[in-house]
């Protein structure tokens, strides 16, 4: 049993996640169909959330570790909740454009970035060490669950409500979340270092803020297996960011999808992953870590080769429920399949064997250090995506990050981490 904390957790993060996967249908329909932007200026709007991670990662991750994890959770959650609920009252006012949700997206994701940091970090403080894997393979079970409705959901509100309506579903779930991590009480201890009294150190907070972050940066990098992981990984979130970012306007601008054939298609992410992760704990144990994830990167290239494949949907009188059209939400729908079903055998391998050798006085900048550089790749990755998206056409721009998933994979299978392998789960 993982414990009755934990199920609390769970369950917060469970509603949390679905909200988030309706808000990713409402916000990519918000920018390309409501505010009518281009391919470019969705990946500047995506980018946006991910900027936080790339200023102030690395020093909010070591700042974290000097506070309890569970008020932190609460309080970024309420704030979340609160961002999500003013963009309908933007809308209506007339206020929202895209610099106005360059800035929102920004400010979210400060509040995710801490929120991330000490989510993460939390987990071991709810189970035994032994129990990691299974613990996040619960939690990506429901996330994936949340994937599977959430896309469709989120189209079918769209569709009925519109996009800035559709977003306030996440604003609700975010509050719940904020409650339940409240009612997941567990001892937390005091911070495993605190700052030296004015006159012990002439350097003072900041010298030891650096000396922290340093701290954090060689653990990952230095570490024989978790600096391939986590190289591996900033390649794998640069491409992620340009497939993601070109995939909405390639389907409902390209291949003529309306908001909630996109978010069936992309619902079989969530079906897929579901497997995936009720089988990420056994194929952990059979294959061990690092082979299970180089396997699931190698089914990158596959999954987003099939949807740079789809057909575009032929015109017809009968509109967007043609053959032709769904023939295209099947293709698209197949390549989603295998991406989720490849992230739901990686997910729980790869944190729980992240966070199972790491120590806890340095869980959250571990996670905030391979987070933020992630991030950073998403800045970047998102960005070109548009750009790539723009200039080649949209299938180019996709097989350009197919061949970029095919060379992450290939450095990860031959690197030392292809060795690595789980504590005894419990």
């Amino acid at each position: 049993m993982l414990g009755r904390a934990f199920g609390w957790f769970w369950a917060g993060e469970a509603v949390s996640e679905l909200g988030t996967y309706v808000t990713t249908v409402a916000l990519q329909v918000l920018v390309v169909v409501t505010l009518g932007a281009s391919a470019t200026e969705l990946g500047i709007v995506n980018a946006a959330r991910w900027v936080p991670y790339l200023v102030l990662g690395l020093v909010l991750g070591a700042v974290v570790d000097r506070w309890r994890r569970r008020p932190l959770l609460i309080t970024t959650d309420l704030i979340r909740g609160l961002l999500l609920g003013s963009v309908p009252l933007l809308w209506w006012a007339g206020a929202l454009n895209i610099p106005v949700l360059v800035g929102f997206m920004a400010v979210l994701g400060l509040a995710s970035l801490l929120n991330d940091a000490a989510s993460q970090s939390f987990v071991p403080r709810l189970v035994p060490r032994g129990s990691l894997v299974r613990a996040n393979a619960r939690l990506d079970q429901t996330g994936a669950v949340a994937q599977a409705s959430g896309p469709a959901i989120g189209g079918a509100l769209t569709t009925a409500l519109g996009a800035p309506l559709a977003v306030l579903v996440d604003a609700v779930t975010y509050l719940f979340a904020a409650f339940a991590v409240w009612r997941a009480e567990v001892p937390e201890p005091g911070p495993a270092r605190t700052t030296p009294r004015a006159g012990r150190d002439p350097r003072g907070a900041a010298g030891r803020l650096r000396d922290d972050v340093r701290e954090g940066l060689r653990w990952v990098y230095r570490h024989t297996m978790l600096a391939p992981l986590a190289v591996a990984t900033h390649g794998w979130f640069l491409c992620n960011g340009i497939v993601t970012t070109v995939l909405a306007p390639f389907a409902l601008v390209g291949l003529g999808l309306s908001a909630f054939q996109l978010g069936l298609a992309l619902a079989a992410a969530g079906v897929a992953g579901l497997v995936g992760a009720l089988f990420s704990e056994r194929a952990g144990r059979a294959w061990g870590a690092g082979r299970t994830v180089i396997a699931a990167r190698a089914a990158m290239p596959l999954a987003w080769g099939a949807v740079a494949l789809a057909p575009a949907a032929a015109p017809s009188s009968a509109g967007p429920g043609t053959t032709s059209a769904w023939l295209t939400v099947a293709t698209i729908a197949v390549g989603q399949a295998l991406y989720g079903l490849a992230t739901g055998l990686e997910n729980a391998n790869e944190m729980g064997y992240r966070q199972a050798v790491t120590p806890d006085h340095l869980q959250a900048r571990t996670n905030t250090t391979i987070r933020s550089v992630n991030r950073a790749m998403l800045v970047i990755g998102a960005p070109l995506g548009g750009l790539l998206a723009d200039q080649l056409g949209y299938r180019p721009a996709l097989w350009w990050g197919v061949a970029g998933f095919t060379l992450v994979a290939v450095l990860l299978g031959v690197s030392r981490f292809r060795t690595a392998r789980h504590p005894q789960v419990s």
